[in-house]
């Protein structure tokens, strides 16, 4: 049997359709109530007080950076090995990012790398909780520095017992059409300061200002809303889904002297994406499997140091992570045969 095994895909249900057909035959497609129904759910299962949804994930950075403060001549710490998106959001503020290492073993932010990036003009340090793996938050947020928590690949996932996305500052996350959830486009702050939501939520939209101030068009609509509350519901099914396929791929690859991911003590894992370090260049491997029919690839388009042109040497996890990992494909509508061809692809991929 031949097969065509995309890298992500979205899982939408009947129910999901239904919900969003409900929503247009309302005749209420813009921001409305639906949008709200969406921030009240949300802030509920985090047991936060309150959130705010945007058009994009970049979007809900761009905004918390704002509602923090943030412009010209400060300073935001952002690790290397993540997508562009950080990276824009900072810049649009007119701030300048600053580059921090990952840890090898997990991706994440490195708290040395990170101390060792601090100054005086230190503003905030974006943390993303990589592929669904939990950052060392605490440590983290213990640095002093107001904590954006960037959540868009790991929504459920829980550090200790307690959701992420309750720890920093403020939180933010995606619902792009390859995210845990999908609502083609979107995003969410989330916090427990009402002062900075009120910031966020007037800065928005820019329609109805009595006065003159900066605001933006950054909301979410009420059809992308009723898509990401019928999403939410299935939520704890994807989670599971996701765990079910990663335990096949480690017990399959346990002893194929790969670094696999694995959840760690505290950190429990929710398998946005199933990055396994080859030791070598993944290049090669890629290329195979893509022949084969299972679509993976480099689980970032490039490390920002790279595309800030800064030398390598200053972030040497982030490059050797670039060059040796892979991300397989995992979301929950993968069939089983689906599971077992991508197991044995890649192992005789690997004995060549």
């Amino acid at each position: 049997m031949k097969y065509n095994i995309p890298h992500s895909k979205p899982t939408i249900s009947s129910k999901d359709i239904s919900s969003v057909l409900k929503t247009l035959r309302a005749k209420q497609i813009s921001q409305g109530p639906m949008v709200e129904k969406f921030e009240k759910s949300f802030s509920k299962y985090h047991n936060l007080k309150g959130s705010v949804a945007l058009s994009s994930g970049t979007a809900a950075i761009h905004l918390s950076l704002l509602a923090l403060g943030i412009q010209d001549e400060d300073e935001v710490i952002v690790p290397s090995f993540v997508c562009s998106a950080l990276l824009n959001a900072v810049l649009y503020t007119g701030a300048k990012p600053v580059l921090a290492d990952v840890n090898n073993h997990d991706f994440n932010l490195s708290i040395d790398s990170a101390k060792n990036a601090l100054t005086k003009r230190t503003k905030a340090i974006i943390v993303p909780h990589m592929f669904g793996l939990p950052a060392d938050i605490k440590d983290l947020v213990r640095l002093g520095i107001p904590v954006i928590e960037d959540c868009a690949q790991s929504l459920g996932a829980e550090y200790n017992k307690q959701k992420v996305g309750s720890f920093g500052a403020v939180s933010v996350f995606s619902f792009y059409a390859t995210k845990v959830i999908a609502t083609g486009e979107g995003g969410m702050v989330s916090s427990n300061n009402a002062r900075l939501l009120s910031k966020i939520s007037d800065m928005r939209e820019y329609d109805k200002k009595k006065f003159c101030k900066l605001s933006f068009n950054y909301k979410m609509t009420d059809i992308q809303a009723a898509l990401g509350l019928s999403q939410m519901e299935k939520l704890p099914t994807f989670i599971r889904g996701r765990r079910s396929i990663a335990r096949k791929y480690n017990n399959a690859f346990t002893d194929c002297h790969l670094q696999i991911p694995t959840s760690l003590p505290g950190k429990d894992h929710i398998y946005y994406r199933y990055v396994i370090n080859l030791g070598r260049s993944s290049a090669d491997t890629i290329r195979t499997l893509n022949k084969k029919g299972v679509h993976c690839a480099c689980p970032i388009f490039e490390p920002l140091h790279k595309q800030m042109n800064m030398d390598a040497k200053y972030f040497p996890n982030s490059q050797e992570l670039f060059k040796n990992t892979l991300s397989l494909p995992i979301y929950p509508s993968l069939s089983k045969q689906e599971v077992d061809f991508i197991i044995q692809s890649l192992k005789n991929s690997l004995e060549k």
